[in-house]
Parts: structure tokens; C-alpha cells; sequence
């Protein structure tokens, strides 16, 4: 059984330096269904295993090949921190159905937003195919709009047990004019503080938490991110954003069947 969430946690970190997402969207899900754990145990444990910085490697690899935008992740981690504390008060107090169909929903509802089916009739694409130097490709930002990012993504986050790059990754793209690759970087920096730190200690007062597995996990994570990041960064800026794509629509169709 340890050997298999060791398995789980290298998956979630491919998945995590592919996308700039937690690996929260990997493991609880998989925590559920082959470990028989309940929701708001696998999220708790899920948040556990990303407390440590497990994705710096791959944010390393994305910042030597100038992706990361260092301000704008702060901020973004500053949301995180306060969101998180709420969204796990939110988890507690709600029953653990109505919380998997809602996040079943909102995954699906992501999902079908980030494929933008009509900007494939058009004839320009407007994504963002220039050079990585943030500098140079985006206009001064708000912070309060960072931090406000985050504290949705933070909220998502401490709900679910996963979802906070998946609110953070298609915002900066279709909202702040990101590329794919630069908010994947992004997402995952911010992601490398113990923004969940407030849900964990929500959650482990209700004594939803698996220590071991969250170690295991974390150990996982930090050998994948390296080499899902190294993935990303080979890939194609458009080839790029339609894997992301399809990477969430597979999770909303996985999510849609297990909840509803």
C-alpha cells in the first residue's frame, strides 16, 4: 500500500510541473477510489503533502528558462494562504456528497471555459506566442487582482483538497495575458510556500489527516515535478495549452462519472 502512494505523489508531480497545478487534482481522487479514503480524509492529506516546497524543482527549471513572474506569484500566494483557511472551514461544515458534486461541476465548468471552442473558427490566434520575458508581454498589474486570485484559488484549495492551480493557471492566461507556459510557472511558484498550512490544521483537528501517506506522497511529488516540467518545457506553446485542455477535460469527465 505505501509503495502505491509513493506511485500516487510521482504521478501528482508530473502532473504538477506539467500544468502548475498542486497535484491535489491527481492524488485526492485517487486516495478515494483505490484507498478508500472519504473526501475530507484524502483532502486533508492531499494538502498535507504539498506543504513542503515539493514542485522547486520545477520551478527551477521554468525560472532558468524565464517563465516565472516572482512578483506576481507572491501575491498570488499571499490569496492562497488566507483562502485556504476559509475554503477548509467551508469543507468541515458541508456534507461530503453536495461537496464531491460541487467540485465535479466547478471542474467541469473549468474545463469547458478553458477550451474556448470558439476561437477555433476564428482566424488570428491570440495566444501569446512571443518571447517568455514577462517584461516584456504584460502590463503593469494590479496586486489587490493577484492576491485576489489567490484568495479564490486558496478557498477552492482548502474545499477540495486540489483545484488551486486550476483556478490560477486559466485566470492568468485568458485574464492577465499570460501564455500557457508562463502560467503554469507562475501557478506552481506560488504554490511552493505552505499556503495550505491553515486548512491542514483545520482538517487535522477533525483528524482527517494520514500523515504517512502525506510524507509519502510529498517524497513523490518532488521526483516528478522535475521531469513533468521538463516535459512542459519541450513542448510547443500551442501543443502546450491544448494538452492542458485536454488534461481537464479528462478530470471533469472522471469526476462527472465517480459523483454524479
Amino acid at each position: 500500500m505505501e509503495f502505491g502512494v509513493l506511485i500516487i505523489g510521482l504521478l501528482a508531480g508530473v502532473f504538477s510541473g506539467l500544468f502548475g497545478i498542486g497535484g491535489g487534482i491527481i492524488m485526492v481522487p485517487t486516495l478515494i477510489v483505490f484507498f478508500g479514503m472519504d473526501i475530507l480524509d484524502a483532502n486533508a492529506t492531499s494538502l498535507a503533502a504539498m506543504l513542503l516546497p515539493v514542485g522547486v524543482f520545477g520551478v527551477i527549471n521554468y525560472y532558468k528558462a524565464g517563465y516565472v513572474n516572482i512578483k506576481d506569484a507572491l501575491w498570488i500566494s499571499l490569496g492562497l494562504l488566507v483562502g485556504s483557511f476559509f475554503g477548509a472551514e467551508l469543507a468541515v461544515s458541508v456534507h461530503s456528497a453536495l461537496l464531491s458534486k460541487l467540485y465535479a461541476a466547478y471542474i467541469l465548468y473549468i474545463a469547458i471555459g478553458f477550451l474556448n471552442i470558439p476561437s477555433y473558427f476564428r482566424k488570428t490566434n491570440k495566444e501569446q506566442l512571443t518571447s517568455p520575458n514577462l517584461k516584456l508581454t504584460l502590463p503593469s498589474i494590479l496586486l489587490w487582482k493577484m492576491i485576489a486570485i489567490g484568495l479564490l484559488a486558496g478557498t477552492i484549495a482548502g474545499m477540495f483538497g486540489k483545484g488551486g492551480g486550476l483556478i490560477i493557471v486559466p485566470l492568468l492566461i485568458h485574464y492577465f495575458g499570460y501564455n500557457a507556459k508562463a502560467a503554469t510557472a507562475t501557478s506552481l511558484a506560488a504554490l511552493q510556500l505552505p499556503v495550505g498550512l491553515p486548512s491542514v490544521m483545520v482538517y487535522a483537528q477533525q483528524g482527517h489527516l494520514n500523515y504517512l501517506f502525506a510524507g509519502l506522497m510529498a517524497l513523490g511529488i518532488l521526483s516528478g515535478v522535475f521531469f513533468g516540467s521538463k516535459l512542459a518545457l519541450q513542448l510547443p506553446n500551442a501543443t502546450f495549452k491544448k494538452a492542458y485542455a485536454i488534461f481537464l477535460i479528462g478530470v471533469a469527465v472522471f469526476m462527472v462519472y465517480k459523483y454524479f
